[in-house]
């Protein structure tokens, strides 16, 4: 069982979750991005040969989070698949995970950049775009004021230094008006937290939410320039970062 931390976004508390998920509880509501099922297929088509496990993994950690959130709503930020034949691979146990997902809840396919045109037969509805409350999800953060932007697209990811240790690992990036959510697919790579599509959003002004083992952590950024849009259990408790690797 996860510790959720506790966020405030353009006035909206979100719950973020150890596997990489957001839990919007007062619209019951569970967002994850960047999920690239049958990425493994995928490469392997080209030559690559990777485990054919990754969706079944994938899907696996999501069933954990709809056991225990049972939301309403699942949000699923874009590239849900990696490429546009993906759905079409699905094997026949994951295929059937996935509508008994869909079938429990209103499921939301945000288009992605790998996935724009996903089948009507996988059920859920798909949109560009989407827009509750005081937040808005898509694919592809926007440059400029993005006021309740939720996005993902860019795989964020930072290494943490702690007791002499060097971690790499995925993380949420935010500064209270806007967030970044981490690719949550099992074989999905991550970008450095410091690359200049953050800046281009952030600036200065942000905190990186780092997934540790059973909870999350704010480990890095500008704590003093957000503090207000927090929680007290959301401050960063260590600011070292470095590199990651690149998607």
């Amino acid at each position: 069982m996860s510790d959720p931390l506790h966020i405030i976004v353009n006035e909206e508390t979100l719950l973020l979750e150890a596997h990489g998920a957001a839990v919007w509880p007062s619209q019951s509501t569970l967002i994850v991005s960047d999920l690239h099922f049958e990425k493994g297929s995928s490469f392997a088509r080209r030559g690559q040969m990777l485990p054919p496990y990754d969706t079944l993994t994938t899907l696996a950690r999501l069933a954990e989070l709809i056991t225990r959130h049972a939301p309403k709503r699942v949000i699923a930020l874009g590239d849900s698949f990696h490429d546009s034949d993906g759905p079409n691979r699905l094997p026949t146990p994951a295929r059937e995970m996935l509508a008994s997902f869909i079938a429990q809840s209103e499921w939301i396919w945000i288009e992605g950049n790998h996935d724009p045109d996903l089948p009507l037969w996988l059920g859920g509805r798909a949109t560009g775009a989407l827009s509750l409350g005081n937040l808005t999800f898509r694919h592809e953060p926007q440059p400029g004021d993005a006021r309740g932007e939720i996005a993902g697209h860019l795989h964020p990811s930072t290494t943490i230094t702690r007791k002499g240790q060097t971690l790499r690992r995925r993380c949420f990036v935010g500064d209270g008006a806007r967030l970044i959510m981490p690719a949550f697919g099992a074989f999905t790579g991550g970008l450095n937290v410091r690359d200049q599509a953050f800046a281009a959003l952030f600036g200065t002004s942000y905190l990186a939410y780092a997934l540790g083992a059973r909870r999350v952590y704010a480990v890095a950024g500008n704590p003093q320039l957000v503090r207000r849009n927090m929680k007290d259990d959301s401050q960063p408790i260590n600011a070292a970062i470095n590199t990651v690797e690149n998607p």
